[in-house]
């Protein structure tokens, strides 16, 4: 019989489990929330959680576990992509908290929850839920290719949850600011699971721009985390703004450039930790980014060589072993270096570099906002990959940009076009999904020997 584990790590029934709007809510109005939600979902096996305000996401997938039922969490809802989901699973229903286009039979989030007294005069009725039970499917973010879901046990998410609190050592109560959405592993793992079983708080909103971030990050209670991307990160360092003290600030969905890490950590006073991991492992290990290019790998968890430099994550909170889809050099006692994705290299005149790197070199030249480069499939007698690039620099030109760039890469490697856009089409964790970018190319594929602009 598989061992049960709680649903929540709170045993006080007064901790402060969220902040909505400011407003703190108790681990027992949580509890009561979610077991009263648990009661009206319909009969279907899966619920698509597409809520915005990230306590009601916390309080569907609580009742979605206290009913046995298993969470879809994808990376797109795009009408197509919606079909396909209800043609693989026919029950599938939608929890939403306001307007939704969802093709899918729904169901709104109850309003005025979380606004009960908390009832601190006796102890939680904790639920307990199999360790073995799937719970989640978790889909990929499709920056390589068609998203593909994974399954998530309650204990492998537990055992995960557990080793990143460790690693992170930070203080109960803490209260968790995330820009990105819980629907997406990271945002899934790092603010709302962190949540439920770190003994911190979640915060409500959703921030996106700079002023919205500051202005959340004030109207919580310190100890405050700010979870949030490189992208995310240099708009807010960009916009000037006063940022209020931090206890830590947690990055991943991109590389992280040292400088940008070291900027973050002079302007809050507080460490930068970026994570590393995946949908399909999970968070798996972390760096001090300021301090080095060495990610050390979470308790228990291991790295196994195979063919071509990748490996085989296991040990730890995964369930078998994990193909990690990245480049990795073992540097021993449980530290390694990234060397960039393994469908991430390109091979041009026999010259050979990763888009991580040639992106890098791109977003460092002074005055460039944002930029990309894109390796489009191979046309049938093409010999040599043409790569392409899209960039945000208000400003420069094309011809600046080329010679810039020309200073920063190897000339095998210049984009040919190179577009010039007013922004790239990024998800809301701030990744650019493969499709997106072959949109892009798609579009501006026949202009090959011109620059195109359309700022």
């Amino acid at each position: 019989m598989s061992e049960a584990l709680a649903l929540l790590s709170h045993e006080d029934p007064d901790a402060v489990l969220a902040w909505c709007g400011g407003r703190p809510v108790r681990a027992a109005v949580f509890l009561d929330d979610a077991q009263r939600l648990a009661q009206a979902l319909p009969d279907g096996a899966h619920v698509l959680n597409a809520c915005q305000d990230r306590y009601h996401v916390a309080v569907g997938f609580a009742a979605a576990v206290l009913r046995g039922k298993v969470t879809l969490l994808p990376s797109t809802r795009t009408a197509d992509a919606v079909r396909q989901l209800r043609e693989q699973l026919p029950d599938l229903f939608a929890l939403v908290d306001g307007p939704s286009e969802l093709d899918l039979p729904q169901l709104r989030y109850p309003e005025g929850r979380g606004t009960a007294a908390p009832r601190a005069q006796r102890p939680l009725c904790m639920p307990r839920i199999p360790a073995d039970r799937v719970v989640a499917k978790v889909c990929t973010s499709g920056s390589t290719g068609a998203p593909l879901p994974h399954d998530k046990t309650w204990g492998s998410l537990v055992a995960c949850i557990h080793a990143g609190r460790r690693r992170l050592g930070l203080p109960p109560g803490t209260t968790l600011v995330g820009t990105v959405p819980a629907q997406h592993m990271y945002g899934f793992e790092s603010t709302l699971l962190m949540a439920l079983h770190g003994g911190l708080a979640l915060s409500a909103a959703h921030p996106f721009y700079p002023a919205d971030i500051v202005d959340e990050l004030a109207r919580v209670p310190a100890p405050r985390m700010l979870v949030s991307t490189p992208v995310h990160l240099r708009a807010l360092l960009a916009s000037g703004l006063d940022i209020p003290p931090l206890a830590l600030v947690l990055c991943a969905t991109a590389p992280l450039a040292a400088e940008l890490a070291c900027e973050v950590e002079a302007r809050t006073g507080a460490p930068l930790v970026e994570i590393y991991g995946s949908t399909e492992t999970g968070q798996i290990a972390t760096r001090r980014t300021s301090q080095g290019e060495a990610f050390t790998l979470l308790d228990g968890v291991a790295l196994v060589p195979q063919a071509q430099g990748l490996a085989l994550a296991s040990g730890g909170h995964l369930a078998a072993p994990t193909p990690v889809h990245d480049l990795i050099e073992s540097l021993g006692d449980g530290r390694f270096r990234l060397l960039g994705r393994g469908a991430d290299m390109v091979n041009v005149a026999g010259k050979r570099s990763s888009l991580a790197h040639l992106n890098h070199q791109l977003c460092a030249i002074p005055g460039v906002v944002d930029g990309a480069f894109f390796a489009p499939e191979r046309g049938a007698g093409e010999v040599v990959g043409r790569l392409m690039a899209f960039v945000v620099a208000p400003g420069l030109g094309a011809p600046e940009l080329r010679r810039l760039l020309r200073e920063r890469i190897d000339p095998a490697f210049l984009p040919r076009p190179l577009v010039l856009l007013r922004e790239l089409p990024r998800n809301a964790t701030g990744k650019l999904p493969r499709a997106e970018l072959a949109a892009l190319a798609a579009r501006h594929g026949e202009s090959a020997e011109a620059c195109d602009d359309e700022r």
